[in-house]
C-alpha cells in the first residue's frame, strides 16, 4: 500500500489532469495504489468507451503522473474492456 504523502501527491496530480478528460466529456475516479506503486483508475464518461482511452490513459495520464510523481509504476483502467474475450 502506498503512503499517504504518495497518495496524496497523485490525487493532486489528478485533479491537475481532469479538466482535459472533462472537456473532451469523460473523467475518471481515483480506485487506490497498489502495493506495486500502481495507480488504478476507472475512466468514465465518453472516456469509458473510446477507443482511444488506452492511449491517453498510458501516453497522457501515467505520463503526468509519473513526472509529478516518480515513484508511479504505471497507470491501469480498473474498468477496462477486454475485447478479446467479447463474442461478436
Amino acid at each position: 500500500m502506498a503512503d499517504a504523502n504518495m497518495e496524496a501527491t497523485v490525487k493532486e496530480a489528478l485533479e491537475m489532469f481532469r479538466p482535459q478528460l472533462q472537456a473532451d466529456g469523460g473523467d475518471m475516479e481515483f480506485v487506490g495504489i497498489d502495493e506495486e506503486n500502481r495507480v488504478h483508475l476507472n475512466l468514465v464518461g465518453a472516456c469509458g468507451s473510446c477507443p482511444m482511452a488506452l492511449m491517453t490513459l498510458k501516453m497522457g495520464i501515467e505520463r503526468y503522473l509519473k513526472d509529478a510523481c516518480p515513484e508511479v509504476v504505471e497507470v491501469v483502467q480498473d474498468n477496462a474492456v477486454n475485447y478479446n474475450e467479447m463474442e461478436f
